[in-house]
């Protein structure tokens, strides 16, 4: 076989794995057969020959209902292109040094990877800085925020001790297409529709399961080399697709005891359940609920602590007064302020919201302002010229992408922004009522009652009424302001990040992976 044709096959896989992402693993699952082969139907993945000394990952994709041609053609050439690429090209390590042998690169138990045969691994106890890799994806600003908190929380609690890496595991060490993914979720969560029938569908563990199996076929020797070359001794996930691919190759490589792995939910009530896998060292969940979900999935109440969403190290600092922190951003210094927030790219209906504020938070009775506005329009730059360029009535701050949030939450005393989890945590911290105005549909649609029912803030989409709620609160419902701003710093968790950095230092300094209770302290 000359390398050309081999690539060519190669090549070919990918590409029809692509295209054929449109049939879902079905539910039917079979147990063992007499050739130990577990298959979902209609479409299955299985490890054939357990037990034996040889082991062959075949993925296969079968219709059964399908009867046109060419269908038949493409169904086809999928099987034969897999069965080619996991049989003639090794999908172990052998591109970072591990000898595959018979093996053709997979293992032995069925996992689709090599056991470590010849990479070296320093190893938990060496007088070298200990390395930290975190896991994440841009697909929202939300897991790259938590990322950065958590290296944020290493640097300022140990200094030197420790070396922390954040990575965007699929976008750097994949192939195409799997390298897309980002772009991928921002085209989905622009069509709402599709976003639900892609979340929803890929909820049922036989589905997931079956997929990222299959997606380790392709990816396994490029993720082993983008994990294994920073050596960790730590790995935290903040993203949920970042466990199960990466505990394969650990268990296959046998360093589950060496490599402390840890989970970090990032989501604050519902949560997809890729989430959650039996494996992990420790699996750290920001609230109660969440922690409900992980117990569900099957994890045991030691790998779980309630710590908290981590947030920047910055918000746990003394907040300043709100005159100074006003008079350094350009505000009135006496009149109560409103964040209008749209997140990182400015999206949403923040022209219309501020509109409606500036008619509402201006009494015609006395002619003056009864309180003031601060838009954040994040890289939104045409946003910004827009509501520049508008005569206002009242008095109006517009920031583009800022760095200090904290100073701008602890300048105003309530927040309009949709419903992303690391936003609402910042603000509880801060004490602002919250008024969402938005939410994305799956991950994010708990996040709306888990404000409104503990007296935090409320929701409403329509710019009208979430003006007339900021009026009332800066005039003849300020008592209702004051108590969800009370509700909100109940609920704040501020030291989270750096309980959660603790914890793992621990586990590093005394190898006990796993405690002997579940914790909320």
């Amino acid at each position: 076989m000359h390398p050309s044709s081999g690539t060519q096959e190669s090549f070919n896989a990918l590409s029809l794995a692509s295209k054929l992402t449109q049939f879902a693993f079905g539910s039917n699952f079979n147990c063992l057969n007499s050739e130990g082969c577990s298959s979902f139907l209609p479409s299955y993945l299985y490890f054939n020959g357990v037990g034996a000394k040889k082991t062959k990952v075949v993925s296969s994709l079968s219709l059964s209902s399908i009867g046109t041609s060419s269908i038949r053609r493409i169904v086809t050439e999928f099987n034969r292109a897999i069965r080619f690429h996991c049989e003639r090209i090794p999908i172990g390590f052998a591109s970072v040094g591990i000898t595959s042998g018979d093996s053709n690169g997979l293992r032995d138990d069925g996992l689709g990877v090599l056991e470590d045969e010849g990479l070296s691994y320093n190893g938990i106890g060496s007088k070298r800085p200990k390395k930290v890799l975190i896991l994440m994806s841009d697909t929202g600003g939300g897991h790259r925020a938590s990322a950065e908190a958590i290296k944020a929380a290493f640097n300022e609690a140990f200094g030197d001790e420790y070396q922390v890496y954040v990575t965007d595991l699929w976008t750097d060490h994949t192939p195409w297409p799997f390298n897309q993914l980002p772009r991928s979720y921002n085209f989905l969560v622009k069509h709402e529709n599709l976003w639900k029938m892609t979340y929803y569908a890929s909820a049922p563990r036989v589905v997931h399961q079956s997929n990222f199996a299959a997606t380790s076929a392709f990816i396994a020797r490029e993720v082993a080399k983008g994990i294994m070359k920073y050596q960790p001794d730590i790995i935290i996930s903040v993203h949920p697709l970042m466990q199960h691919v990466p505990l394969r190759i650990l268990r296959a490589k046998g360093l589950l005891k060496k490599i402390v792995f840890t989970t970090v939910v990032t989501d604050l009530s519902t949560c997809h359940p890729t989430w959650f896998h039996k494996l992990v060292t420790r699996c750290y969940c920001p609230t109660e609920e969440v922690a409900k979900r992980a117990l569900k999935a099957g994890l045991q109440p030691s790998q779980i602590k309630v710590y908290g969403l981590p947030v920047r190290p910055s918000f746990i600092k003394p907040v300043r007064p709100k005159e100074e922190l006003r008079k350094e951003l350009g505000m009135d210094e006496d009149l109560p302020a409103v964040l209008l927030m749209g997140g990182g790219e400015g999206m949403g209906p923040i022209e219309a919201t501020a509109r409606a504020l500036g008619d509402s938070l201006y009494d015609d009775n006395i002619g003056e302002p009864i309180g003031q506005v601060l838009i954040i329009c994040g890289r939104n730059k045409k946003l910004a010229n827009k509501l520049l360029s508008i005569d206002w009535k009242v008095p109006v701050r517009v920031k583009g992408f800022v760095t200090k949030m904290e100073d701008c939450m602890g300048a105003c005393d309530c927040i309009i922004t949709k419903a992303g989890p690391g936003t609402i945590a910042e603000a509880m911290i801060r004490g602002l009522p919250i008024i969402l105005n938005d939410y994305i549909a799956g991950q994010e649609v708990g996040n709306v009652p888990y404000v409104v029912e503990n007296g935090c803030g409320k929701y409403s989409k329509s710019p009208k009424e979430i003006a007339k709620i900021v009026s009332e609160w800066f005039g003849p419902k300020a008592h209702e302001l004051k108590a969800m701003s009370q509700n909100a710093s109940r609920l704040a968790r501020p030291d989270s990040v750096f309980k959660i950095v603790h914890d793992l230092h621990e586990l590093v300094k005394h190898k006990n992976y796993v405690p002997n209770q579940y914790s909320t302290a």
